[in-house]
């Protein structure tokens, strides 16, 4: 079900030294997408995404942890229905990226751990 591991968001309340940190320590490429939303990205194409206090991201998102993790699938909507039929509690629907290509369904782990599966349509 699991391709790998493609996605990490990370809240901060330190969002433009955060981005500086993954642009200049790291190098990656991307920046500021939004207001206190930055998306980087890896060589390999994986995406690192910063969020700052005032991104809009969903409450559930980070309630847990200030780090999630989303882990690639080839079908979301097959992996989705996997998740649920396994008993994972589903947080929302799967959402997705009104430009296409992109999308993600958020859920807690074991421990209550929020995780996302997520899908980019060319990848």
């Amino acid at each position: 079900m699991i391709d790998g591991v493609s996605w990490v968001g990370i809240q901060t309340q330190r969002f433009a030294e955060a981005c500086r940190f993954f642009e200049e320590v790291f190098g990656l490429r991307g920046g500021s997408a939004a207001v206190d939303f930055a998306e980087f990205e890896c060589p390999n194409g994986d995406v690192v995404e910063v969020f700052g206090p005032r991104s809009g991201h969903p409450a559930h998102q980070f309630a847990r942890s200030p780090v999630v993790v989303g882990f690639s699938v080839g079908d979301i909507e097959s992996a989705r229905r996997r998740l649920e039929r396994s008993g994972v509690t589903l947080l929302g629907d799967v959402a997705r990226d009104p430009e296409g290509g992109a999308a993600w369904q958020h859920f807690r782990g074991p421990d209550g751990l929020v995780f996302e599966l997520n899908h980019y349509g060319g990848r």
